[in-house]
């Protein structure tokens, strides 16, 4: 079942929303060569109890880590590590927290250092296929058009969409109905309506969209061992357009 927010639950929701955006902007300043990614995943941690608030991934169906960190070839849940990030790599870092009571959820790419022209393009493309997503996300469009038109501009840039994970709605728990992945056509799915609240997070592959899991039970890895990359927003559906609560601006 769909749960719509009412516009006050809404902004109530921007606070978590706003929470989980400082979270990334303390990411990207620590971001270098030769940190870790579980550094990341401490401080991450530490903001979040600083401000009263708790990780739904820890402990999430045995997930043991507060937030996901995906690095070059790893799709998404990857486990933070105490291996040194290198020049060239970029890491995806997805935070997800609840603060009094509702749930805000963004993921990142960061590049450590310099990185490639690909990589640069890779990263490029994966964000502006998300703010695609989000402007196409209106009251009574069906969730075919809004991912059809991720498919497309990815696909016209040579980057393959990962299918078999999906976005979802969000609220007072990290995963709510609907579920949705960011292929799909025009004309086709559920409508969106006043007060969803749902995430538009496309992965994208620098190859094929296809993935393979570690024995860990969670890393997803490409299938061809290329790049992936990813952005992530909690937006909320209203009659004055989608409005972004993760928004970093």
């Amino acid at each position: 079942m769909v749960t719509l927010k009412s516009a006050a639950e809404i902004e109530e929701m921007k606070i978590a929303g706003q929470f989980v955006a400082a979270c990334h902007k303390r990411v990207a300043e620590m971001i270098r060569p030769g940190m870790t990614t579980q550094e990341i995943n401490d401080e991450v941690e530490r903001l979040i109890t600083k401000a009263g608030g708790s990780a739904p991934t820890l402990g999430y169906n045995g997930y043991p880590y507060a937030t996901c960190t995906s690095v070059n070839d790893v799709i998404a849940h990857g486990f933070p590590n105490s291996k040194p990030l290198r020049q060239g790599d970029i890491v995806t870092v997805d935070i997800v927290a609840e603060l009094n009571g509702w749930v805000g959820d963004s993921a990142w790419t960061y590049a450590v250092g310099s990185i490639s022209e690909e990589a640069e393009k890779l990263m490029r493309v994966a964000k502006e296929c998300m703010y695609i997503g989000i402007e196409r996300a209106t009251v009574g469009s069906r969730i075919g058009d809004v991912v059809h038109a991720i498919q497309l501009h990815a696909e016209q840039n040579g980057f393959g969409v990962v299918r078999d994970l999906l976005a979802h709605g969000v609220g007072r728990s990290m995963h709510e109905e609907p579920n949705f992945p960011h292929v799909g056509s025009p004309g086709k799915g559920f409508r969106l309506k006043e007060g969803m609240v749902i995430t538009i997070e496309p992965m994208l592959n620098e190859g094929t969209y296809r993935m393979t899991i570690d024995d860990d039970g969670w890393t997803a890895r490409t299938a061809d061992g290329k790049l992936s990359a990813q952005y992530e927003h909690t937006i909320a559906i209203t009659k004055a357009g989608p409005v972004i609560l993760t928004a970093q601006e």
